[in-house]
């Protein structure tokens, strides 16, 4: 079920949109209910129109291709309707975008070069301390 807010969220979304399902005379035949499922699995939101011939008003038709296809009506006004079902595969798509980008946040640069300068630092460090090491073994040796 869709909140208010997601729903207009959704309808300003559906401006944009180019009608994409057509109901003709025929009505709704189980060829209309499988293009509309296919065209929510790769969209998630498609808006229909339906023809004076068809006999049906959008409402009629938005709530028959809901039912069948399990899809939420969004909005009908005229003769155009618009409906909404989340797609399992563009899910997993933003899903692996969103991943990316918490990737690509964690890199900060001004500390990846602070780090380097203070891993050059302690490794500078580390040589120098086992240079005067070596020299006052040399000094005990020298002096026994």
């Amino acid at each position: 079920m869709l909140t208010s807010k997601q729903r207009a969220e959704l309808r300003a979304k559906a401006n944009g949109l180019e009608v994409t399902l057509m109901i003709g005379k025929e009505g709704i035949s189980g060829g209309t209910a499988e293009t509309a499922s296919g065209q929510l699995e790769n969209r998630e939101l498609i808006k229909g129109r339906v023809l004076e011939t068809a006999g049906l008003t959008a409402r009629e038709a938005s709530d028959a291709l809901c039912a069948m296809t399990g899809a939420e009506g969004v909005s009908c006004v005229g003769n155009t309707f618009v409906i909404y079902r989340k797609s399992k595969k563009l899910e997993a798509q933003r899903a692996q975008e969103k991943a990316k980008e918490r990737a690509a946040k964690k890199v900060n640069p001004v500390r990846a070069g602070i780090q380097k300068r203070r891993a050059k630092a302690k490794k500078d460090k580390e040589r120098r301390d086992e240079f005067f090491r070596q020299q006052r073994e040399k000094e005990r040796r020298e002096k026994k």
